[in-house]
């Protein structure tokens, strides 16, 4: 097709109705469909559909701007044997980036024949062809209209004053005249530059030369130069004067050219301009500065640098949006200032008051400071434009407590950016397999912060772990977000061991402060840090203190869930619904989900999933009494179950639930202890004195210790704590077993 020199430089319109019809390599309009947390699904025709994979965006899926609807530019990179297109991301988002449009009708007449294009309406716009920094330079040879207008209409006079040129000149710039007007539209090159030069610098010479008398005209030219020249002296005074405002007013301001001063708080690069979200001392806004589509405006500028914009207000899809005009760095006292002037209303802004707890409960009054250490941190995050991650366990009392966050959190983030997706770009729940948190999740971690910091100009996340990270197990983990300069903060109602607390930021741990805390839940204490955050979440986070419980719930806390419409068989089944929810996909946030489940949908979702729930929970306890195992250790009474053998290890329940309802449904008097027995592992449960996951002079370490002293070679090792698991090596199951009743024994 000799209509196209480059088909990079083309889009094409598809009409036709095959994967199999397009063209690898060329670039397509087409239309948004949908999302998925993998990427954004594309239709290119009515039923031809692609994706663009998250792993070919510029940035980060959770930031992209695409509506469902909404026309885009795709390329097609692959179209695989079974009819699946692989797109690719295209930086050039409008008609115009493109150098022609043509249409791709592959059954049709209408195959390469040019798009006929209406005018662009709506939607977003250049907003300056160049940023205005002070520091471009403009090369020689090229001028502004303005200045050319100019030029034009000086150089017009001078010919109308000068005498009639000699006949031999006129023939000889008659072929210069007619290049001139050829390359009237024509981009000034190279040689242009250096021809202006060269003929500026002859005509220097002449006039150096042969000076002339200045006329009345030559006079009265150089006065209004002179007067246009202190006019715009004036005018850059005035500008370097301008009152500057504040954030949280230009909401005000739509249309006005303003200055405001503030903190870099990120740079995103979109296909078209550079955006620079602003923080000052009373809100956050979007400031977008264009060089060309996708390149980056103001590269000396870095997340974190202290700043003065001047633009105009503007609103772009319902947002608030300033088009930068200048923007200049601040730098010794008066970066010193805007700095100030930042901290100064953070830490008023920052810090609650007091904390309010939900009810009165000992273990909770006990932590008071540090439930107002851990708010501030969240609350400073938030301001500072910082990401969150919330680490919680994969069961139901973990879900409780991420939500209860998550609900108090949001709406800060809403409030604070403008921009819809911040509360997913801010804010991320990733659940935890058990409540160690280990090398790989803190490797996944840093991966992931490090990727956004480098590639998304993101400031360090403050980690937050509810209901793990306090135990020894966990400070390699810990150690590795310290290396980064990540700020940590661990909220845990079961003991912390002295070792977390010298390593975390903020540490919040009723025994710490000498507080019994065995009737605490993770979800009780992570929802009166919710209220210490946002307030304005206090009703609708009453209930789930209650659901966090699966026994033994303190009343005050079913009072409160009762008074705001919770009533017992419904706060069970919030429990059960979260708890299968929980295990499913259990990497995943879940976060509309969870929402609805605790929060926003009326009592049928819970109802049915809860229903789930018992279904599959009962199979399984069903099994495991049918094969239980009884012993008599000493003095106390034990109850085994292979769960390999009797159970489905990899379907709901996990065994740490089963094992849970297992020794609710079976223990007898004060001293009895279930085991649920693996291949290489097992989790005990206790009664009596001995309470493996609350305050008390014995724990899990204290048996895991003197078994191993009775089982030397088993490989007995305690690998969670909060979990009741020991691990062993699989040859001595037997030995393994039997070392651990002897010493569960021994400590009643």
């Amino acid at each position: 097709m000799d209509w196209i020199t480059h088909e990079e430089d083309v889009w094409f319109e598809f009409r036709g109705n095959s994967p199999h019809q397009l063209v690898p390599g060329r670039f397509y309009k087409g239309t948004v469909d949908g999302y998925a947390d993998f990427g954004v699904f594309v239709d290119l025709a009515s039923n031809v559909t692609g994706l663009l994979h998250r792993s070919e965006l510029d940035r980060r899926l959770e930031s992209l701007d695409w509506e469902p609807g909404d026309e885009v530019f795709v390329q097609v990179k692959n179209v695989r044997d079974n009819g699946n297109i692989d797109l690719g991301w295209s930086i050039r988002q409008s008609d115009s980036e493109f150098r022609g449009a043509r249409i791709h009708d592959p059954d049709g007449d209408a195959d390469g024949q040019p798009v006929e294009q209406e005018a662009e309406s709506g939607g977003p716009t250049t907003v300056k062809t160049r940023p205005k920094t002070g520091k471009t330079t403009k090369p020689a040879g090229v001028s502004t209209s303005s200045e050319q207008t100019e030029s034009d209409a000086d150089s017009q006079s001078e010919q109308e004053a000068e005498p009639e040129a000699e006949p031999e000149q006129d023939a000889a710039s008659e072929p210069e005249s007619e290049s001139d007007a050829g390359d009237e539209d024509r981009a000034p090159t190279a040689g242009d530059v250096v021809d202006d030069i060269a003929a500026n610098g002859e005509s220097e010479q002449e006039a150096d030369a042969e000076p002339e008398p200045e006329s009345d005209s030559e006079s009265e030219d150089d006065a209004e130069v002179d007067a246009e020249q202190e006019a715009e002296a004036d005018a850059d005074d005035a500008a370097d004067e301008a009152e500057r405002v504040t954030l949280a007013s230009i909401d005000d301001r739509v249309g006005d050219v303003i200055r405001v001063e503030g903190e870099i708080a990120s740079v995103r690069q979109t296909g078209g301009p550079t955006v620079f979200e602003l923080r000052d001392e009373t809100a956050i806004a979007d400031c977008a500065a264009f060089v060309e589509a996708g390149v980056r405006a103001y590269p000396e500028v870095e997340v974190g640098d202290y700043v003065r914009i001047d633009g105009e207000v503007e609103r772009r899809r319902g947002e608030l949006q300033i088009e930068t005009e200048e923007l200049t760095i601040l730098d010794g006292d008066e970066g010193d200032t805007v700095a100030q002037r930042l901290a100064d209303a953070l830490s008023d802004e920052a810090r609650p008051d007091a904390v309010a707890p939900l009810a009165a409960h000992e273990p909770v009054a006990a932590v008071g400071k540090s439930l107002l250490d851990a708010a501030e941190a969240i609350r400073r995050a938030v301001l500072e434009s910082r990401p969150i991650v919330v680490r919680h366990t994969a069961t139901a009392d973990g879900y409780v407590a991420g939500a209860a966050v998550e609900r108090a959190v949001l709406p800060l983030i809403r409030e604070e950016h403008p921009r819809d997706d911040a509360e997913y770009h801010y804010f991320t729940r990733r659940p935890l397999e058990e409540a160690v948190y280990g090398m790989d999740a803190a490797t996944n971690d840093v991966t992931r912060m490090l990727e956004d910091r480098d590639r998304h100009d993101e400031k360090l996340p403050l980690v937050l772990l509810l209901g793990a990270g306090s135990t020894a197990e966990s400070l390699d983990g810990l150690g590795l977000l310290g290396v980064y300069g990540s700020e940590r903060v661990v909220v845990d109602a079961a003991p912390a061991d002295d070792e977390v607390a010298a390593e975390v930021d903020v540490l919040v741990n009723p025994a710490r402060e000498g507080a019994d805390a065995r009737d605490l839940s993770v979800g009780a204490l992570a929802s009166t840090l919710s209220v210490a955050v946002n307030d304005d979440v206090r009703d609708d986070v009453s209930h789930l203190p209650a659901v966090s419980y699966w026994e033994n719930c303190p009343q005050q806390y079913l009072d409160l869930a009762e008074s705001h419409g919770f009533d017992a068989d419904r706060v069970r089944e919030l429990r059960e619904a979260v708890a299968l929810e929980a295990y499913y996909q259990s990497y995943q946030d879940k976060r509309e989900l969870i929402a609805d489940l605790l929060f926003d949908a009326d009592e049928g979702l819970a109802g049915h999933v809860s229903e789930q729930f018992r279904i599959k929970l009962e199979d399984e306890i069903e099994t495991a009494q049918a094969n239980l195992e009884r012993r008599e250790v000493g003095a106390i009474s034990a109850a085994v179950l292979d769960s390999d053998a009797y159970s489905h290890r990899f379907d709901f329940p996990p065994t740490g639930l089963l094992v849970d309802e297992l020794h609710r449904r079976t223990r007898e008097g004060d001293a009895f202890v279930t085991v649920a027995l693996g291949m290489d592992e097992l989790y005990l449960r206790a009664t009596g004195d001995l309470d493996l996951r609350a305050t008390g002079d014995l724990d899990l370490r204290a048996v895991v210790e003197s078994a191993a002293e009775k089982a030397p070679a088993a490989g007995l090792a305690a690998a969670g704590i909060r979990e009741g698991r020991i691990e062993f090596l699989t040859g001595a199951r037997d030995e393994a077993l039997e070392a651990v009743l002897d010493a569960a024994a021994e400590q009643f």
